[in-house]
């Protein structure tokens, strides 16, 4: 009879594998839960906070304005030099050397008033050298006709002298005139506005002495588009404020409109019209406005909640926490405003800040709530809290 026993590798694999087994049991750690309950807890709360956290990042915080009527007018508004339309240079007539000067850069004058004298030595004299060949002639022709009565001069050599005593008196008359130049003479009403001589200076038959402007009226004048040519109107109320001048608004009208569309730049000209004075002076730039209608009742929305879109103007109106994007007409536009004809309703709130991140439907936050709806949440909290009470 053979007794069986066990080889010394098959006792070395025995023993291996029941310390794989017990490495195992070891890695389990604690005890297993008796149910699942406990991990579906922690499944569920982990949804929820991604929910929320979902949500969060949906609401996109936004500013808002209220829809309300407030007047607004329909104006168009440019810019301008403002210019002199009574303006003239007074120039020299006659040559010779300046002896006086009347008037300076800034006084007023008044039309004929003199304001610079040249040496009239040399004009005077020649008009006294043309006075007595007058008086010659005179002399002539007067015996010319005792002696045409007494047949003993023809009537040819008569009609002689008096040909030659007009020419005498005409170059009399024009030696009287270039006297007269002598004496440099405004030629309106205004204020020298530039002075280009001194005494002494030698001046030249046309040379530039003063420049007069008159200030008593100004005008700008605007280049329009053709697609507002049907609203300027002479007539039309103005405002106009300069940069020299911030703060100070000038009240003026326009005067004329041109009724031809410049083909190449698609503008026509409009002549607006100030009254001097008040501190405007000519060369000034000039900021104006034209307000062609105006509307007390208006209803409007501030531009910065205006979108445009293939042709399409629309704002986002806010409603339920949720941002709509609702389509509207305009009408008037001006400054900051903007009337709306139709798609919204007076007490809407429309997003004028963070309308760029928006899509239809989105949730929003609003950051600057309506003073009505703050009062209502501070008395919901208010109510809330006495009930946990």
């Amino acid at each position: 009879m053979k007794t069986s026993r066990t080889s010394p590798q098959s006792r070395s694999l025995a023993a291996l594998a029941l310390a794989i087994s017990l490495v195992l049991a070891g890695c389990g750690g604690g005890e297993a839960p008796a149910d699942g309950k406990s991990g579906e807890a922690e499944s569920t709360a982990k949804a929820e906070d991604g929910k929320a956290d979902e949500k969060k990042v949906e609401a996109v915080p936004v500013e808002v304005a209220a829809v309300a009527k407030r007047p607004i007018a329909a104006s168009f508004s440019g810019t301008a030099n403002l210019e002199a339309p009574g303006e003239a240079q007074v120039v020299a007539k006659t040559s010779g050397v300046l002896l006086e000067l009347l008037a300076e850069e800034g006084d007023q004058v008044k039309a004929g008033q003199v304001l610079a004298r040249i040496d009239p030595e040399r004009p005077r004299l020649e008009m006294e050298r043309a006075r007595a060949t007058v008086r010659k002639l005179e002399n002539n022709y007067r015996r010319s006709q005792e002696l045409l009565e007494s047949k003993l001069v023809s009537a040819e050599a008569s009609d002689q002298i008096r040909y030659d005593l007009e020419a005498a008196r005409a170059l009399y008359q024009l030696a009287q005139l270039e006297l007269s130049y002598t004496n440099i003479v405004a030629p309106i009403d205004g204020v020298i506005a530039a002075r280009a001589v001194k005494p002494g200076n030698l001046i030249q038959l046309n040379s530039s002495l003063f420049r007069i402007v008159d200030t008593s009226r100004l005008e700008a004048v605007l280049n329009v588009p053709e697609r507002d040519l049907a609203t300027m109107q002479e007539g039309l109320a103005v405002r106009m404020t300069a940069d020299a001048m911030p703060g100070t608004v000038f009240e003026g009208v326009i005067d004329r409109v041109s009724p031809v569309v410049d083909a190449g730049s698609g503008t026509f000209r409009v002549v607006t019209a100030f009254p001097g004075g008040e501190g405007l002076r000519p060369g000034m730039f000039g900021r104006i406005e034209v307000v062609y209608d105006q509307r007390s009742d208006a209803l409007t929305v501030p531009r910065a909640a205006l979108l445009q879109e293939g042709g399409e103007t629309s704002v986002f109106a806010v409603r339920d926490s949720k941002a709509v994007r609702v389509a509207v007409e305009l009408g008037h536009v001006s400054g900051d405003l903007a009337e709306v004809r139709k798609g919204l309703d007076e007490g809407d709130q429309v997003v004028t800040a963070g309308k760029v991140a928006l899509r239809d439907g989105a949730r929003v936050e609003v950051l600057n709530p309506p003073a009505g709806a703050v009062a209502i949440d501070a008395a919901q909290v208010a109510d809330a809290a006495k009930a946990g009470r």
